[in-house]
């Protein structure tokens, strides 16, 4: 018997038009995508969907001494649009955030570019050196420098005693810029990371050729490294509002700690918020002020985010 002869000549059906095939790899393809995504969506929901839901339904009622809970309706958002209290925190961390935020980027672009250059020593340990406050808890962080800064026990009462002035860091009018530098030395280190990560994922090649062409470093920074951290200076920007935007740990601290400091419990809106939940017992309020705070958040990040990357992609 030839080859030829072995070789089945039948011809094969064609499918029809109509016909479909067997879903089930398919499904069992779905499935398994649900399977793993599982763990991470029940985390999610549980610590993020659950109680974002939880606070809308307090913030729904308000707690009275006599008769429990009241459902008022929307009445907590409407006495909280008329509370100066709450908009004199949000001034308060806007203006924190307009001047704290970029000094710190400006400080922690400076590193992250001076460490990329190649041209300083002790690159390696100065990068952990300055990335190693952002390891140090808030609180630690805070009675550090409030020890530092007091005019009792720290630094600045050692010399206004040795030098016969008054120099106070902690008073109404400098607390504010007191936090602000605690703020930026826990957090430069951190955004100088990112920068410096985006800074190593540019091609060399790049410097090589501007060298070539007669380029100095200067000239380097201002046409290929500044124009690659465009879309990560947007990132770092957003990062850094939400931060600020959450500041309770300093005040809340510092509130305790130093005398005359200025720091009143609506000092911030989350202090405020806390004190109305826990001191107060207003938690439908307090529910109410979170939500709001994380709305007005998210607008002005997504604001940033579109008028930053427009800009980045438009250059």
């Amino acid at each position: 018997m030839d080859v030829a002869s072995r070789i089945d000549t039948t011809p094969t059906a064609e499918p029809t038009a109509g016909a479909t095939r067997d879903p089930t790899p398919k499904r069992r393809r779905s499935w398994a995508g649900y399977a793993f995504i599982a763990p991470f969506g029940t985390l999610f929901a549980l610590v993020f969907i659950v109680p974002i839901l939880y606070a809308a339904y307090l913030s729904l009622f308000q707690q009275r001494l006599l008769g429990g809970d009241t459902f008022v309706g929307l009445a907590n958002y409407t006495k909280l649009l008329q509370d100066p209290q709450f908009w004199e925190g949000v001034g308060r961390v806007v203006r924190f955030t307009l001047i704290q935020v970029p000094i710190m980027l400006f400080f922690a672009m400076a590193v992250a570019l001076a460490l990329d250059s190649m041209r300083v020593h002790g690159a390696k340990f100065m990068r952990v050196t300055i990335f190693l406050p952002y390891a140090v808890p808030a609180i630690v962080s805070t009675l550090m420098w409030g020890f530092m800064l007091g005019v009792k026990y720290g630094l600045f009462g050692s010399l206004n005693r040795a030098l016969g002035t008054s120099i106070d860091p902690f008073t109404p009018d400098t607390t504010l810029i007191s936090i602000g530098v605690m703020v930026t030395w826990a957090f430069t280190g951190f955004n100088m990371l990112i920068f410096y990560s985006a800074l190593k994922a540019v091609p060399r090649e790049l410097y090589e050729a501007a060298a070539i062409d007669g380029a100095n470093e200067f000239q380097i920074i201002r046409w290929i490294k500044l124009p690659a951290l465009r879309g990560t200076l947007v990132v770092t920007i957003i990062f850094s509002i939400i931060g600020t935007f959450q500041m309770f740990n300093e005040p809340q601290i510092l509130q305790s700690m130093v005398a005359n400091s200025g720091i009143t419990t609506h000092y911030t809106p989350n202090l405020y918020a806390y004190h109305l939940a826990f001191t107060g017992s207003q938690q439908g309020y307090a529910a109410a002020l979170a939500l709001v705070m994380a709305v007005i958040t998210i607008a002005i990040a997504y604001a940033v985010q579109i008028r930053g990357l427009r800009n980045a992609l438009d250059r």
